[in-house]
């Protein structure tokens, strides 16, 4: 099913007619959309063309409803969110240990671009930082740039439902301003944390940040995996379920680059976001969350992002460790008393 109209039909057929959590959503995005925080990236010059004002919120639950509001068919580029799933494809094709021995799964509490290896082993400290991430894009097999890439986005269209596309200008510009990153390869080279299609490996890297998708790929994205790997509207396995706790596992403890504890603490969900302005994060056993919105903080976060999260979890006591009874339950009010099963 590559034609996104067939997916929305599918899943509006078994979405809530009537459900208070359609205009809890309609109000939150009422609530945060005039918020004028933060600032547009603009160290790619390409992602400095975003308008500050585009914001979207959607919610995939693992029953396949989709829930959104807002900006949600704006296209932008995947960023940083594209290393969790792409950790997830490193999995699969070389499992744990493999992997590990490359890649560490440790909090590093540095910028998400700083220029640092573990003393001890040499390896980038996770895969939610750049040398991580170019360290598990090293990963990817294939016999060459082309076959590697297309694996990758076969991969992500087995999350989404649909087909992605690269957006060019971006690709282009991350390469011809990639400077650290090219510094971070050779770095891993010289202690052999990666191959020598050092070329190759980094430009698979610049492509797969360059990758187009929107707010409703973002949640398609983090219900699948809270889905346990499975698409919750094409029913399609999009990883190998016993890869999918190592992908969230950092995804919580890494995946917001040097803010990740303050966001464990607060928000307590898996979650992954981009300088591009989106955020995915996962309740596990229950839903899927996607935000797009450019302005960032100082950490590289969506602004309106991180509130609209933190509002779920707060709302439907969705914080992993939560352990109070939540002011609103979250089936109640998807389901609208249309009898959904429970998770």
């Amino acid at each position: 099913m590559s034609n996104f109209g067939e997916l929305q039909s599918l899943a509006n057929s078994i979405t809530a007619v009537t459900s208070p959590f359609r205009n809890y959503l309609n109000d939150l995005y009422e609530k945060y959309r005039s918020l004028n925080e933060g600032a547009v990236a603009d160290y790619i010059p390409e992602l400095a063309l975003a308008k500050p004002e585009w914001f979207g919120v959607c919610v995939v639950t693992t029953e396949g409803q989709v829930f959104e509001v807002g900006d949600c068919d704006q296209l932008f580029t995947i960023q940083s969110i594209s290393k969790a799933f792409v950790f997830g494809l490193a999995l699969e094709d070389h499992g744990r240990d493999y992997v590990n021995s490359k890649v560490s799964v440790e909090p590093t509490g540095e910028a998400f671009n700083s220029i640092v290896l573990d003393e001890v082993t040499n390896r980038p400290y996770n895969p939610m930082v750049n040398a991580g991430a170019i360290a598990t894009a090293d990963l990817i097999k294939g016999k060459n740039g082309t076959e590697r890439l297309k694996r990758m986005l076969e991969m992500f269209k087995r999350y989404t439902g649909r087909d992605h596309d690269i957006n060019v200008p971006v690709f282009l510009s991350e390469k011809a301003t990639g400077y650290r990153n090219r510094a971070m390869a050779y770095l891993m080279l010289n202690f052999g944390m990666v191959s020598e299609k050092i070329d190759e490996t980094l430009d698979l890297y610049f492509q797969q940040c360059s990758i187009m998708v929107n707010a409703r790929d973002l949640a398609m994205l983090s219900a699948t995996l809270a889905n346990g790997g499975v698409n919750p509207v094409t029913k399609q396995r999009a990883i190998d379920e016993r890869y999918v706790q190592d992908v969230i596992s950092v995804m919580l403890t890494c995946g917001m680059y040097d803010a990740s504890g303050e966001w464990c603490y607060r928000v307590g969900l898996p979650a992954k976001s981009g300088v591009g302005g989106g955020i995915t994060a996962i309740a596990p056993g229950k839903v899927g969350i996607g935000t797009f919105s450019p302005p960032l903080d100082v950490k590289g976060n969506s602004v309106r992002g991180i509130k609209v999260c933190e509002d779920l979890s707060q709302d439907f006591g969705l914080h992993l460790f939560n352990v109070a009874k939540p002011e609103r339950n979250l089936q109640e009010w998807i389901a609208g008393g249309d009898g959904i099963n429970d998770w």
